[in-house]
């Protein structure tokens, strides 16, 4: 996941980069006299990966454009509190001057997308972003005769 600017802003050049590199690949394995087929397998992994890479940037932009997708059952919440940072064009260094640790712990939690983090320490986070959350049930199962 992108977490940065900077990143955004280097990994769209990569993909500018990438795309000439697959084309140079491509005549080189014509020139080879390679097989349609054979060419076609031997640019995939380069092909793939370049469209993960642009699948982070097509992220990356959603989020800026604050599009965010619903949270069910707290999965991607690392993820999502990332995202909301990012929306508010709140760097990593100034969330840790709001919550008051290191710019690292920040760097740490997002690389880790806030991976086992308690309610408390998202509410923190939250609330450090001046975000309010509502939770909503959308099915509640019917109770068990006991």
């Amino acid at each position: 996941m992108i977490k940065t600017e900077k990143e955004y802003q280097e990994l769209v050049l990569r993909l500018e980069n990438d795309l000439q590199f697959i084309e140079l690949q491509r005549e080189h394995f014509i020139k080879m006299e390679l097989t349609d087929e054979q060419v076609k397998k031997a640019l995939e992994p380069s092909i793939c990966f370049h469209e993960q890479l642009r699948e982070e940037v097509e992220h990356y932009e959603k989020i800026k454009r604050g599009e965010f997708t619903a949270l069910e059952n707290f999965d991607g919440m690392g993820r999502f509190l990332i995202g909301l940072r990012i929306y508010l064009g709140i760097t990593q260094s100034e969330l840790a001057t709001r919550l008051e640790v290191a710019e690292a712990q920040i760097s740490r939690d997002e690389k880790n997308e806030y991976h086992g983090a308690s309610i408390e320490k998202v509410k923190r986070i939250l609330e450090a972003l001046s975000v309010t959350v509502s939770i909503s049930l959308t099915r509640i199962p019917e109770k068990i005769a006991v």
